[in-house]
């Protein structure tokens, strides 16, 4: 137990009271402070409410500008919940944590021999150590599995445990992770959130650091490799984006330098495991997965699965790769297996069990399940076969009734349950803008097996326990169940140290040869179909803001200015209807029925029901950006948090009142400075590999497309009066300077089409984007054996000739009114124009049939001839 030092005389930690009968982690059942807060105490009780505050808003803020989300499905806020952290951390002592490592260590030991002992000589079940119904019974127990050779004969190489102190100070196991733990990657966001919003305390605190463990973690898996030790290919498999932890899978690959992979992408050829790739097919080495084992191997496993890699179990057996947990470790994650471990550490290990589970019962066993029945108060009852999130049932919760009807269910089916006594957790401090209170308190903790060691002689080495772990406190007094999923808050967990601490960073260490590349042929087609999805959204987001800007700035005239007339503004509300194809929800004979054109223009922009609004559509670039998460650099997703949270905040035209069409100005500069940052962010930081080749090329096309239907829209008949329409359609391009620097002030059509269409010096022509596209093109990896272009390559040349080869003031020219057509049509520029309409989609078409057609991990918004329509799920 720690030594304990006086309160502080004021602050938020004077006025800290514990929950009584509860160990707390920060004070005495007497309220003396624990002595390894007393650096932290002192901090916060510095701090005024003001202050306080701020740090809880900074944190915040850190979490949304890094896009850290918990995936929760049938949340009103969305399936991107925002984590929850609250800033003031957990401290443990060290002499408590170097206990707690040791049980740990142990007990994550234990659970590696029984795995090698049940898909092994299943010693456990002929010596009567563990119930033979336990295993055979429980669908995590993979009989493909059975016999099959693993690296080093280690199962476990990553462990989890969710931990209670209980009244007694002591650390209990509430919960075995062994399947595909998460939650590190939280843990080490977290340390890096509250260490910014902390930092004299944290700098003070002799607080141990996190990046030894994942240095380490690194280590373990280059070790796995079976092939290619010097430098293996290494990927973290993700069940993909709607996974509920995808934003922690993202993170943990990018700060160890891995490929994020998803099924899809990856490949088995001969017993060897591939990286499709735009480049051609690369050998993976080891699979650090975050999937659980039957969805891993469709072929073999689970016929139903969409998301593994068909083969990959024989690939495993042949020994052509490592797969990190090994296949089949989801069997220990079972409460049902913690009244059984004490034997089996006898049995199996020749050791007492250093740390204690919560006290827990398998109704499989007569005398457990008449004792759960008569003490059904007292208990929390479980699934023993857990698959998904589970309910527990809280026994003094129940009615007459359900009372009645649970005890059916277990006399009916014993084996399939598990009792757990109802422990007291440990409190500790949530902070909020009224200071500091007292919440129970979960610890989950996280191991790692050291490389090395020799199988043969059984002299397998041990773990390394994560200096910190995920600690999760209840967001409430009456909370009785503390998880992500029902509303808890995360926290840092702080091990200090009596000395001083390594600083180490997660650096390459100079001493390991790598071999240079500047390359970019690793790149998986589904992240080059995300990456050019990205890439047209952005654009078509910054062209549908820009219009609609211009249109505000119409509105906003007085009506006796020498500005826009009402034929002008139809043709741009019509251009911008072409853009979004919003149409609205009351309609006459096909014809739309709007109160005004500012309630057009906020349908257009903002409606939450029709797929093609901008807002839709930002929403389509944040879906696009999480897909390839680990892909984007963290200034590009804090701009794509950035957009899609302005349009979550929009408030209706009707709130707005008679400052929409300021508001509404205002709003929409911002959004176009905000995508010109994203597109600037993208030139000047991303490397000029393929990656950066599909997103320009998506950005370029999508440009295209956007310019050819307002040209088509506003240009194909005459109008009176063009000027001002002519200015309106230069400043949507952003080429009105140019263009005055040409011309001066006179605008003539087909100046501004020449300047818009067909100018190959103007990086908003469309003839530029073309040529762009036809550059970026070539540079793409083909087929060796194909000889002459690609169908790809063929239409952007088409259309690049034929915009070159134009006569653009014939184009221009005006056939005479009809009577029954009043103005004057363009029928060249028409006809030009409705090519293009076709080429471009069919170009979007052709590349994604060469190079994006097996990446499903979206399905898309799309306009035009031969495209497909729908929204990202």
């Amino acid at each position: 137990m720690s030594q304990l030092v006086p309160r502080p005389d004021n602050g938020a930690v004077r006025r800290y009271t514990a929950r009584p009968g509860r160990y707390d982690e920060m004070i005495d059942g007497d309220s003396a402070l624990r002595a390894h807060w007393r650096t932290l105490a002192d901090h916060l009780d510095g701090l005024d409410p003001d202050t306080l505050e701020q740090i809880w808003d900074q944190a915040r803020l850190l979490l949304h500008d890094n896009g850290v989300s918990f995936n929760v499905y049938g949340d009103p806020r969305g399936i991107d919940r925002p984590w929850r952290l609250n800033p003031v951390p957990v401290l443990l002592p060290a002499s408590d944590f170097g206990v707690l490592a040791s049980g740990l260590e142990q007990r994550a030991l234990l659970l590696d021999r029984i795995l090698a002992d049940l898909y092994g000589p299943q010693r456990a079940l002929a010596e009567g150590w563990l119930p033979p119904e336990l295993v055979f019974r429980h669908p995590g127990f993979l009989r493909p599995c059975h016999g099959l050779a693993v690296p080093s004969n280690r199962y476990l190489f990553f462990y989890a445990a969710d931990l209670v102190r209980l009244p007694s100070g002591q650390f209990h196991v509430l919960t075995d992770r062994t399947q595909a733990p998460s939650g590190a990657g939280y843990a080490l966001e977290n340390r890096i959130v509250t260490s910014r919003v902390l930092p004299d305390a944290f700098r003070n605190g002799n607080v141990e650091r996190l990046a030894l463990f994942f240095r380490a973690m690194r280590q373990t898996l280059t070790a796995l490799a079976p092939h290619h030790r010097d430098n293996p290919r290494i990927v973290l498999l993700s069940p993909g984006p709607y996974s509920v932890t995808y934003f922690e899978q993202a993170f943990l690959a990018q700060y160890l330098g891995y490929m994020l992979v998803e099924g899809a992408d990856l490949t088995v050829r001969d017993g060897h495991v591939f990286l499709k790739t735009l480049g051609g097919l690369h050998p993976v080495d080891v699979i650090l997965r975050r999937m659980n084992d039957d969805y891993c191997d469709p072929l073999a496993l689970r016929a139903d699965s969409a998301l593994g890699i068909p083969g990959l179990l024989q690939a495993v057996r042949e020994g052509n790769v490592a797969v990190a947990n090994a296949l089949g470790t989801g069997l220990l994650q079972t409460p049902a297996l913690i009244p059984f471990l004490p034997q089996l550490c006898r049995g199996l290990l020749g050791q007492e069990l250093r740390l204690p589970s919560v006290e827990s019962w398998w109704c499989g066993d007569p005398a457990a399940l008449e004792y759960v029945i008569a003490h059904l108060d007292s208990l929390v009852i479980k699934p023993a076969y857990p698959t998904g999130l589970t309910q527990p049932i809280f026994g003094d919760t129940l009615t007459a009734a359900a009372r009645a009807d649970l005890i059916e269910q277990l006399r009916a089916a014993p084996a399939r349950w598990v009792a757990q006594a109802h422990v007291a957790p440990s409190t500790a401090p949530l902070i909020d803008t009224a200071g500091l209170h007292a919440r129970p308190l979960v610890l989950r903790s996280f191991l790692l097996a050291r490389h090395g060691g020799d199988a043969a002689n059984a002299t397998l080495p041990g773990y390394d326990v994560l200096p910190g772990g995920l600690s999760l406190v209840a967001d409430s007094d009456a909370d009785r169940e503390i998880s992500i999923e029902r509303g808890a808050h995360s926290k840092d967990t702080w091990v200090v140290s009596g000395g001083q601490v390594n600083a180490f960073t997660l650096l390459p260490p100079p001493s390991q040869p790598v071999t240079l590349s500047r390359g970019g042929g690793e790149l998986p087609s589904r992240v080059a179909d995300g990456l050019f999805w990205l890439g047209r959204y952005a654009e078509r987001a910054d062209s549908m803001a820009r219009l609609a800007r211009t249109i505000v700035a119409r509105l906003a005239e007085p009506p006796d200015s020498a500005g826009i007339d009402t034929a002008e503004l139809t043709r741009l509300l019509a251009a911008l209807r072409s853009q979004t194809e919003a149409g609205p929800s009351q309609t006459i004979l096909n014809y739309v029925i709007y109160p005004s054109p500012l309630h057009e223009l906020f349908f257009a922009m903002f409606d939450d029901e029709a797929p093609g609004t901008l807002r839709a559509t930002i929403r389509a670039a944040h879906d696009a950006g999480r897909v390839i998460r680990d892909r984007v650099s963290m200034d590009t997703w804090r701009i794509l948090a950035t957009l899609d949270q302005e349009m979550r905040e929009v408030p209706s035209q009707e709130d707005l009142g008679s400052q929409a069409l300021g508001t509404l100005a205002t709003l929409l500069d911002r959004l176009v400075m905000t995508l010109a940052a994203l597109s600037g962010v993208v030139m000047e930081s991303m490397t000029r590999g393929q990656a950066w080749r599909f997103l320009d090329m998506g950005r370029r096309l999508e440009r295209a497309i956007a310019l050819v239907r307002l040209l088509s829209t506003t240009l194909a008949a005459s109008t009176p009066r063009e000027g001002p329409l002519l200015e309106a359609l230069l400043e949507v391009a952003d080429s009105g300077m140019t263009y005055r620097r040409r011309y001066l002030a006179k605008l003539q059509v087909p100046a501004v089409v020449d300047l818009l269409l067909t100018d190959e010096t103007n990086p908003r022509s469309v003839t530029f984007q073309l040529a762009a596209l036809s550059e970026h093109l070539t540079t793409l990896p083909r087929d060796p054996a194909q000889s002459g272009r690609t169908p790809e390559q063929l239409i952007a040349i088409d259309s690049l000739s034929r915009l070159q080869d134009a006569d653009v003031a014939q184009m221009c020219n005006v056939t005479a009114a009809s009577d029954t057509d009043t103005a004057g049509r363009r029928p060249a520029l028409i006809a030009l124009l409705l090519q293009l309409g076709r080429d471009l989609p069919a170009l979007s078409d052709a590349l994604s049939g060469s190079y994006l057609n097996h990446a499903a991990a979206v399905s898309r918004q799309f306009w035009g001839d031969g495209e497909r329509r729908g929204s990202l799920r």
